[in-house]
């Protein structure tokens, strides 16, 4: 899926993460082929599941987030994780 390729000549797609240990990410955006966006989406508060951890780790220059629905957690892990409720993420597109 390349939504914004015609429109600033940028190459992103959309992505789901899952491995065969069962770690997994529920967004992750690339571009040019290369994660560059990371999101974990919870109902609730909670530390920063392994397979954002595990992906965050093996992509460190990709923005990672962990966002929940009824969050109030606002954070940064010492990794670079965002822990935030959605809103405050959902807020910063737009």
């Amino acid at each position: 899926m390349h939504w914004r390729q015609d429109a600033y000549g940028d190459d992103l797609a959309l992505h789901y993460f899952r491995d065969r240990d069962g770690r997994e990410v529920d967004f992750v955006v690339t571009d040019r082929r290369e994660p560059s966006l990371l999101v974990e989406c919870k109902l609730s508060d909670g530390g920063p599941a392994r397979g954002l951890k595990y992906l965050a780790g093996k992509f460190p220059k990709a923005e990672a987030w962990q966002i929940a629905a009824t969050g109030r957690k606002r954070y940064k892990t010492p990794a670079g994780i965002r822990v935030a409720p959605a809103e405050v993420f959902l807020s910063g597109l737009v």
